[in-house]
């Protein structure tokens, strides 16, 4: 019999792993509700229940402790069935393309070698934020034209009517402006306005005074545009410098929880959450807070204004506030701007669910109709897929891609080079691969090998296949099914083939050939892009050995610094000697052999 005081209590499941840990003002009320008949219960907690073998609690002296303590636990264990705070966002980058007329954009990875990327910001809203503005500042362009190939072609679109885009297409712009708005915008985006005003300030002092009035009114308008654009970023404030505004929104199968971060009373980023096979939006929401604002105190601010008040929300102020080392407000505000911004909070929180449902059905039914045309006990959740990438000396690299609720994890994405393998073998390379993957899993060390795949997709047919289950016995993946995907004399997903060479043809079912077509297609363009990558790397390191007296160490050291052999050849000598495992001796060699005289 559990005791009616506060606690915590942990789920174990027949393997003895946590799956779960609550807090809980009453142990003995708070766990006899998931087995009280009559008590409803959505799809999550419904499979968490069955998966429960045992139960153990911790009893504490009070429900400040049990907050406390629940969230360390959560912390060090991270139960299957808490929640997982994952936005899809990841890093942002500002790219800046390698050309003569560059274009200026927000990315979400660095996947273009022909460009250079200045980051990672952890706002993507912020990062698109500030591209908009700059561009619009300097009325850089955004459309799909290439320049200088269509310069004089066409006519100028709307954005250069109406004052957005200064038209280079028109043929009227000089590189050399361009290029000058171009470094503008990055200029401001890094350094700031305040900044950028003061260097436009002085450029335009300087073109009145040799008597340029063409390039002074221009950037007279660029000034003007920044002052507009700084006074268009008051329009949604907060009162006080740093509040996060919380509301939560729910649908017949989600839950949204979006979050306005305000820095020095401006909007300085918005983060969308979102949790599916879940109703129950107070649970979550009393769930929500501690974990997002306790796992990354960085994120803590000193006001918090929710939709409404969380279960313990004095302990969780209380918590919060010992936390950051100063006093953290938690409240529901009833009127006023702040309640404007709950509200405009929520709004932001169902029109992310209306996006999202129509993709999560399709996602959803796409890894139905995969578990029922392979025969899976339930669909796959997380879908592992392989494939090797080799060129003519016989080197071999294999890429791995993982599929998370139907969609690319690109943050489990990894690499693998070959160890034992020699030659051009893609039976033993593919072996190798699952081997590892199966060790790093047992040891339970990295992040993303710690989680068991539902599937196993590997390109090729059955000899991978067979090979890889040969890898895969008397491992902890061992019952993990395995399927090769099979290619036809176009190079198209042609069906899948199992470990006894059973084929199945995907052509009839269209949900699961796309679905993993798209797979198939990923996992290509990943590894092969890792193939390229190392390719070149041979290529500079090459060119940088033939220099007399740079050896491999010094040529892969050279590169780590600089990136390119371009920028080793622009390099000053004394830069050359400061980088890293770079001798005064190797770095005068390749000085002196990129600046010989002809």
């Amino acid at each position: 019999m559990l005791p009616l005081l506060p606690g915590v209590y942990i789920i174990r499941d027949k393997a003895g792993e946590i799956i779960y840990i609550g807090k809980a003002k009453r142990l003995r009320t708070r766990v006899s509700q998931y087995f009280r008949e009559g008590v409803p219960h959505d799809a999550k907690v419904t499979k968490m229940i069955s998966h429960a073998f045992e139960f153990d609690v911790i009893v504490t002296q009070s429900e400040f402790e049990a907050l406390v303590l629940e969230c360390s636990q959560i912390k060090q264990h991270k139960p299957k069935y808490n929640i997982l705070l994952k936005d899809d966002k990841g890093y942002s980058y500002v790219k800046v393309t390698r050309e003569k007329w560059p274009r200026l954009s927000a990315a979400l990875q660095k996947d273009d070698e022909n460009a250079d990327y200045y980051g990672p910001f952890t706002s993507s809203f912020a990062v698109r934020e500030m591209v908009e503005a700059a561009s619009d500042v300097f009325r850089l362009p955004r459309c799909t034209r290439r320049f200088p190939q269509d310069i004089g072609k066409g006519r100028p679109c709307l954005n250069a009517h109406i004052g957005k885009c200064m038209a280079v297409c028109s043929g009227k712009i000089r590189n050399e402006d361009y290029r000058e708005a171009v470094e503008s915008a990055l200029h401001m985006i890094r350094h700031g306005q305040a900044d950028i005003m003061k260097t436009l300030r002085a450029r335009m002092e300087d073109a009145a005074q040799r008597l340029d009035f063409e390039r002074a009114a221009l950037i007279r308008d660029q000034l003007a545009a920044i002052e507009k654009v700084s006074r268009g970023q008051k329009v949604v404030r907060s009162e006080v410098a740093e509040q996060d505004v919380i509301a939560f929104a729910g649908s017949a199968s989600a839950v949204c929880a979006a979050i306005l971060r305000f820095r020095e009373g401006r909007l300085a980023d918005k983060r969308e959450f979102l949790f599916h096979d879940t109703q129950d939006i107070a649970a979550l929401r009393d769930e929500f807070l501690p974990r997002y604002y306790l796992e990354d105190t960085e994120f803590i601010p000193k006001s918090i204004a929710v939709d409404e008040a969380p279960a313990g929300a004095q302990h969780l102020q209380r918590l919060l506030s010992e936390t950051k080392g100063v006093k953290v407000q938690l409240y529901v505000p009833q009127r006023g701007d702040t309640k404007k911004l709950v509200d405009m909070a929520r709004t932001n929180a169902f029109e992310r669910l209306a996006r999202e449902s129509g993709r999560y059905a399709r996602e959803q039914r796409a890894l139905d109709e995969t578990a029922h045309l392979l025969g899976l006990a339930a669909p796959p959740q997380v879908i592992e897929s392989y494939d090797i990438s080799n060129w003519g000396d016989g080197t071999s690299v294999a890429g791995m891609v993982v599929f998370e609720g139907g969609k690319p994890k690109k943050a489990g994405y990894r690499r693998f080079k070959m160890r034992t393998v020699p030659g051009t073998d893609d039976y033993a390379s593919m072996a190798e691969t699952l081997a590892r993957r199966a060790a790093e899993y047992e040891k339970g060390t990295n992040s993303q090998f710690k989680i068991k795949p539902d599937l196993l997709l590997i390109d090729g047919g059955r000899g991978q296949v067979a090979a890889v289950c040969a890898a895969l016995a008397g491992t902890q993946l061992a019952g993990v099914p395995v399927f090769g995907m099979v290619k036809d004399a176009k190079h198209r997903t042609r069906g899948l083939v199992d470990a006894a060479g059973r084929e199945i043809t995907l052509a009839l079912h269209r949900g699961p050939f796309t679905f993993i077509t798209s797979i198939q297609d990923e996992t290509h363009r990943w590894a092969n892009d890792y193939r390229r990558r190392l390719q070149k790397g041979r290529a500079y390191s090459s060119t940088l050995e033939a220099v007399p007296g740079v050896g491999p160490a010094t040529a892969k050291a050279l590169l780590a610094h600089f990136k390119t052999v371009g920028a080793v050849r622009e390099a000053p000598l004394e830069e050359l000697c400061a980088a890293k495992g770079v001798s005064r001796r190797a770095a005068e060699a390749v000085w002196n052999a990129f600046h010989a005289s002809p």
